[in-house]
């Protein structure tokens, strides 16, 4: 069996199996980053897509690098042995990119929700006249619900749109 049919079942498959995972990463991570920048979809589609491209870079480098065999033919069972432990490299690199792909993910939503709290409570009450309600909408830390300022601003300066209620 020629080695270069072995070589083209192994990129094939491997390269498959690369954009399945990096699908999924990009599907989930978008989720879990939109949760995490308060509904910033630029935000979270921007992010997601520079870990997705790492991901594909890596991915694709590890592929190439451990492609090259040191026979020129081999047998159908040596080649199906030799496909399959390559196949099994490449899994093993994916599943621990995937998996380190998550707690980044969960580092960032965590130090995103962490800085957002401290700036909430860093943010002093704004000035009303004695005895006066505080105006419609506004809860008594001068905060919409949505956690915006009144001029639609948020803690850093930045204006961010209110987040999208869901329909039921």
């Amino acid at each position: 069996m020629s080695i270069v049919v072995t070589y083209v079942a192994y990129l094939l498959i491997s390269i498959g199996l690369t954009a399945l995972v990096g699908q999924v990463l990009s599907r989930s991570g978008r989720l879990f980053l939109l949760d995490a920048v308060g509904g910033s979809d630029s935000a979270a589609k921007g992010i997601s897509t520079l870990i997705v491209v790492c991901f594909y870079l890596i991915s694709g480098g590890f592929i190439v690098l451990t492609m090259r065999i040191s026979a020129d033919s081999v047998t159908a069972r040596q080649a199906i042995q030799l496909l399959a432990t390559k196949i099994g490299e490449v899994l093993l690199l994916l599943g621990a990119e995937y998996l380190a792909g998550i707690i980044t993910l969960t580092r960032m939503r965590r130090r995103l929700r962490t800085l957002s709290a401290a700036d909430a409570a860093a943010r002093p009450e704004p000035a009303r006249i004695p005895g006066s309600a505080p105006p419609a909408g506004l809860t008594p830390a001068g905060l919409t619900p949505a956690g915006l300022t009144p001029a639609g601003l948020t803690p850093a300066g930045l204006w961010r749109p209110a987040k999208k209620q869901a329909v039921q």
